[in-house]
């Protein structure tokens, strides 16, 4: 019997309940087991020799970490990751093998690939209309989404360039990149594909004094979050399993 591969979820993180909760919805949304989807807290010790080749796929998820920070203003742990996971990227691409990067993975990618990434699009804690581009509609993985729909956002970086041979799948209004895809099976998403309304909730919370919002405004955006219907972004992460497994 055939055992299929496990999915490796990269984690920056630094508070529990935030990665946590991350975790546990990269898995519900992309229907696996805790064994298929194994999980690297990468702040939290260095993430060793990963061999991508015995992983269907790889998830880089979101977090305080700015890519675009100037290297002195990093905290040592960050230069760590963000050392670790270029090196990871150079083989990823390479090989053209399953990867997704969500929001922090977004600016983690572009940066590796020559994209700039600065603070000219960012966008606050919200649900935004993300439209798919022509090539984002033809796109194996972006395809089994609408052409238009609303996803949650809230970042301070984006990518104001991609770089030359990036392919852009989605922006919205205020963001011109929120996914791109380089090769054939290497993507990122500015938008969070694994969020729901009480992720988002915990979310709100865990990082009210990370400098996303004044925290005085923390019980309207709970409030925001919880009249907000967001309902197709999760469909991408179950699409990227099934490619990722070769089940087309």
């Amino acid at each position: 019997m055939t055992v299929s591969k496990p999915f490796l979820l990269l984690s920056i993180r630094a508070d529990d309940d935030a990665a946590d909760e991350e975790y546990a919805a990269f898995a519900r949304f992309a229907g696996l087991a805790e064994s298929e989807l194994i999980r690297v807290r990468t702040e939290q010790a260095p993430i060793g020799d990963v061999v991508v080749d015995d992983y269907a796929g790889i998830i880089v998820g979101g977090g305080p970490f700015n890519a675009s920070d100037p290297d002195h203003l990093k905290h040592p742990i960050q230069r760590r990751v963000e050392t670790e996971l270029a090196a990871l990227l150079d083989r990823i691409v390479a090989a053209d093998t399953w990867f997704l990067g969500a929001c922090y993975g977004i600016g983690l990618l572009g940066t590796h690939q020559g994209a700039v990434v600065d603070r000219t699009f960012s966008e606050p804690i919200s649900a935004v209309p993300v439209t798919l581009s022509d090539a984002g509609q033809a796109d194996p993985l972006f395809g089994v989404l609408p052409p238009t729909f609303d996803a949650f956002v809230g970042h301070k970086e984006a990518i104001s360039e991609l770089s030359p041979g990036a392919v852009a799948l989605a922006s919205s209004p205020a963001c011109p990149v929120q996914a791109f895809r380089v090769g054939s099976r290497v993507y990122a998403t500015q938008f969070h594909p694994e969020l729901d309304v009480d992720g988002l909730c915990t979310r709100i919370t865990t990082y009210q004094h990370h400098g996303y919002y004044d925290p005085a405004e923390h019980d309207a955006l709970q409030a925001m979050a919880r009249r907000s219907v967001v309902t197709h972004p999760p469909e991408l992460l179950r699409r990227f399993v099934e490619l990722a497994r070769g089940q087309r």
